[in-house]
């Protein structure tokens, strides 16, 4: 059965894990709250450490909310997209053949059949974006494989609301953002070796901090860079 603890306006979900200490995180893009507690710790004393980061709590949340948003894309001529951290103007051509996404310096240019609906052109360019992580990011998991002497058995895209990834330690895999295409390609980097030191080390205690300053040194700056960035306008819908 899931825990939580509620603070005026403020919902913490609780994990219990085999942890020293109580770890307490606000999450992009929403602010969503999580507070990870010793296995044998009482949700009275979680509670009451949680009333002393309150403060704490909305002032991270604040900074969310103040962070900038795209705007929902609504896939015309001349409007902005962003891939790997750069700025794209957008060129959209209608012909009757086969869609086509194309890029050059300055654009992306977006083939689609006349009279093509804005949920197929999403559709068109969130395929091409999937195809340019699928050959991004195995060649980063091969090369952290050797660095880090694990082996991830399997990765997974995919859509996230409040996280940028995700592992299963049990099956050695990990789960990426399909956000991460528009953010500056040492972030995907970033986001990948987390998550693969994940198989070393399943929570986010001492143990793990310490691997990450072993072998990324700059984990910091990156994380704090990725969170600063702006935000996908969301189109999620709850299921």
């Amino acid at each position: 059965m899931s825990e939580s603890i509620q603070l005026g306006d403020v919902l913490i979900a609780v994990t219990r894990k085999a942890v020293k200490h109580v770890y307490l995180s606000v999450h992009p893009p929403a602010g969503q709250v999580t507070l990870v507690a010793p296995t044998d710790t009482r949700l009275e004393v979680a509670r009451a450490y949680a009333v002393t980061r309150l403060g704490w709590i909305r002032r991270q949340q604040a900074k969310l909310r103040a962070q900038a948003r795209d705007t929902p894309r609504q896939y015309v001529e001349r409007e902005s997209h962003y891939l790997w951290g750069r700025r794209y103007l957008l060129s959209v051509v209608e012909a009757d053949a086969k869609p086509t996404v194309q890029l050059d310096h300055r654009r992306i240019t977006l083939r689609v059949r006349p009279g093509s609906t804005l949920a197929k052109r999403a559709e068109i360019l969130s395929a091409w974006h999937r195809a340019l992580l699928h050959a991004a990011v195995p060649v980063l998991i091969r090369q952290w494989e050797a660095k880090l002497g694990v082996t991830v058995n399997g990765y997974f895209l995919q859509r996230m609301k409040t996280k940028w990834g995700g592992c299963s330690y049990r099956t050695g895999s990990i789960r990426l953002n399909t956000e991460l295409v528009r953010k500056p390609r040492d972030l995907l980097e970033y986001v990948v070796v987390h998550e693969m030191l994940h198989l070393l080390e399943p929570t986010h205690g001492e143990r793990f901090v310490a691997l990450l300053e072993q072998h990324y040194p700059s984990w910091r700056e990156a994380r704090a860079e990725l969170n600063a960035l702006p935000l996908a306008a969301e189109r999620w819908t709850a299921g």
